[in-house]
């Protein structure tokens, strides 16, 4: 038997259950891993509330690292023993051991361990494909970072700095400015109520060609007015809940705009685009350019400890749940 955080029902914390299950059987193209740590993401709590739909029951999680336990038919890239990490659906990951497509995994680089493997893939490919192609960045360029302290902010801050952009990030508190300040973000401001004014004087009127923006609701019409003429909103979070309708007469009025709400499961549906971000992210934090802070962990079978952590913004950097 393999021991899973499962959900019967929808709703808070509570509803998750640490429960028995079948030790799955790998089948064609597929691949047991015996997990060594899960990554916790907002998108885990999307799931957990119904604002994603998945069957009941279900086990969520959609990241972590382990060791191959055995492989199915077909299986020829990968071996019992090889150290591995994936990131992306399906859901599944809050198990000791779980089935998944081999081509859905890339293996971890032997300077990596696993609770960095498990932090860093969903959250680090998240960054990789926002700055490397929903939007290239490039050197000399102000760019507004929402919830810059929080997992994938901090990659961000690092990420866009080593590139040789200025990141303006969006905090709610002194303690993550701190936090963001020290991973590269240049100027940052707490609460967004101002943050247009913040924006128009810390680029002397200029404003910032991308937004991105993770939090959703609360934020999505404060990022627009940040925006440059021609600029592109990034909203990729809802962390506030989702964004409402736009009218689209509004992006007219603001300079043109564009908007886009991508997913990594896009980004990275091709085997080809997953493997070049994981390269591309695994020599970001290989070179010491981006460093993954793994600050909370909590036993897999208190994920719901964790959740009520998460939801209520007490987590700062990377958060993983230990089988």
């Amino acid at each position: 038997m393999t021991k899973a955080i499962r959900i019967h029902t929808n709703g808070g914390p509570d509803v998750l259950r640490w429960e028995d299950v079948p030790t799955p059987e790998p089948g064609a193209g597929e691949v047991l891993i015996q997990h060594a740590a899960v990554g916790l993401n907002y998108i885990d709590v999307y799931f957990r509330t119904g604002l994603y739909k998945s069957a009941l029951p279900a086990t969520i999680g959609m990241e972590g690292s382990g060791t191959v336990r055995a492989v199915g038919a077909g299986v020829t890239d990968l071996a019992v023993g090889d150290r591995v990490a994936y990131a992306g659906g399906p859901i599944g990951a809050y198990a000791t051991e779980r089935v998944i497509a081999a081509d859905r995994l890339v293996r971890l680089p032997d300077a990596i361990d696993f609770n960095t493997g498990a932090a860093m893939m969903l959250q680090g490919l998240t960054a990789q494909y926002l700055l490397r192609r929903t939007f290239r960045v490039q050197a000399g360029q102000t760019i507004v970072v929402h919830a810059a302290a929080g997992g994938v902010g901090l990659i961000l801050c690092q990420w866009a700095k080593h590139l040789g952009v200025s990141v303006i990030g969006v905090v709610s508190t002194e303690e993550k400015a701190e936090l963001a300040r020290a991973h590269g973000a240049e100027h940052v401001v707490i609460g967004h109520a101002e943050l247009p004014a913040a924006v128009k004087r810390i680029t002397g009127g200029a404003m910032v060609p991308v937004v991105y923006d993770s939090v959703g609701r609360d934020t999505f019409a404060t990022s627009l007015d940040c925006l440059a003429p021609l600029g592109l909103m990034v909203t990729y979070g809802n962390a506030s809940g989702p964004v409402p309708p736009v009218d689209l007469g509004t992006l007219t009025a603001k300079g043109s705009l564009f908007v886009t709400r991508p997913t990594l499961a896009t980004y990275t549906a091709k085997r080809a685009d997953l493997v070049a971000g994981a390269t591309e992210l695994f020599e970001a934090v290989t070179s010491g350019a981006v460093a993954i802070r793994v600050n909370q962990t909590f036993p897999l079978r208190e994920a719901a400890a964790a959740h009520e952590a998460l939801e209520a913004r007490k987590t700062t950097g990377s958060t993983v749940l230990i089988p």
